[in-house]
């Protein structure tokens, strides 16, 4: 059985925020997720939006992601990536450095 939740969003946040750099570091009680621009013209990448979540609401959000990027893919095809990724980040940035 399926569990629902009943989420409320408040007009600000409707909108949502761009991103196409996140940046991923940890610590032992905590993985930090830093959502980013990264935009021609600007020195530096901007933060929007951090989020800071327990491993093991890391770990439930990565098999969310992963399921749902499964079906993604069965619907629309291959996700395909550019490589190498433009600048000196890793795609998406991701780290796993300490926080």
């Amino acid at each position: 059985m399926e569990n629902k939740v009943d989420l409320e969003c408040r007009p600000e946040v409707l909108r949502g925020l761009y991103s196409n750099l996140a940046v991923i570091t940890h610590s032992a009680n905590e993985f930090i997720l830093d959502f980013a621009q990264m935009l021609p013209g600007y020195p530096k990448p901007t933060v929007g939006s951090r989020v800071i979540m327990t491993p093991e609401h890391a770990k439930r959000l990565l098999n969310a992601l992963t399921d749902n990027l499964q079906k993604y893919e069965q619907q629309f095809g291959p996700i395909k990536l550019e490589q190498p990724f433009p600048g000196n980040l890793p795609p998406m940035g991701f780290g796993g450095g300490e926080a």
